[in-house]
């Protein structure tokens, strides 16, 4: 079987930074190639898409309501079971080094101030990820409003809107599937919320059918379980693309999803806006 690897920059990025993809995925295959391991080259990618300043997840990761506080949520799943999250991890450069490293502890999942000491524990050195970029995004969506009624979050400008996080999926040569997922949210974000990312079945989810990560509102995909849901179909025998389209024609007009999905037969990446993705095969 050949191996294989998908990588997307998020329902809502640019088309144009399909590059960072293309080299994430160059060197999560390159890491599955040499060590074998999906849930490692999962690892290797999402930390290249982390170290890429352009997408939204760890040096790219938006400023909050605040316009001061950065909190970030990552998660890794293999297809045995083995899960790891971080949710609310603030003050890291590659939250998805964390939520691997929860793995190998009694916990699932890992909040706030004990995810970053867990991280400090690891070595990784305290590190601010506040960009220009994302204070450039935070004073042009403060300018567009002024003020933000709680009942009114939906109506925030399509581009301010919780899109662009990043994943890939990975199946071995041996047909092992991995996923991962990172994210540094969205401006609107009040302090402490969660998206889909760190979730299991609903930013991810993997298992010996193949893995799937999705991107875009995470409030919509957190209620569908929207990883899960394309995965049953895949276990019920459909193919990567067909359980992805199915899903992704039920999301509402209105509703920014994007997906990936590897299985069996192959891998497919599809979304309801622009969504940068890339997608390599190794040698069988």
């Amino acid at each position: 079987m050949k191996p294989l690897i998908i990588v997307h920059g998020g329902a809502g990025a640019l088309p144009e930074i399909v590059d960072g993809p293309q080299a994430a995925a160059q060197a999560g295959l390159a890491h599955l190639l040499l060590h074998g391991d999906p849930l490692e080259a999962v690892v290797e990618a999402a930390r290249v898409m982390e170290d890429d300043p352009r997408f939204n997840a760890g040096t790219g990761s938006n400023l909050r309501l605040d316009g001061a506080r950065i909190q970030m949520d990552a998660s890794v799943m293999a297809d045995d079971g083995r899960f790891g999250a971080v949710m609310a991890l603030e003050r890291t450069r590659n939250p998805i080094l964390v939520a691997r490293a929860v793995i190998d502890t009694p916990h699932l999942m890992l909040a706030g101030e004990g995810a970053q000491n867990l991280a400090r524990r690891l070595g990784l050195p305290d590190f601010d990820p506040t960009t220009p970029e994302a204070r450039r995004k935070f004073e042009k969506w403060r300018l567009e409003n002024p003020v933000v009624p709680h009942d009114r979050w939906r109506n925030f400008p399509e581009e301010m809107r919780a899109h662009d996080t990043i994943g890939a999926v990975v199946r071995g040569p041996d047909g092992r599937f991995a996923v991962s997922c990172s994210t540094g949210g969205t401006t609107m974000m009040l302090l402490g919320r969660v998206g889909d990312s760190p979730i299991v079945g609903a930013g991810l989810y993997a298992g010996p059918a193949g893995a799937v990560t999705a991107t875009g509102e995470g409030e919509e995909i957190i209620r569908r379980f929207l990883s899960l849901r394309v995965y049953e179909r895949m276990a019920r025998g459909e193919s990567a693309e067909s359980a992805g389209r199915a899903e992704l024609d039920a999301i509402p007009a209105g509703v920014a999803v994007g997906l990936i999905a590897a299985g069996l037969d192959g891998a497919w990446g599809g979304s309801n806006r622009q969504m940068p993705f890339a997608l390599l095969t190794g040698p069988a």
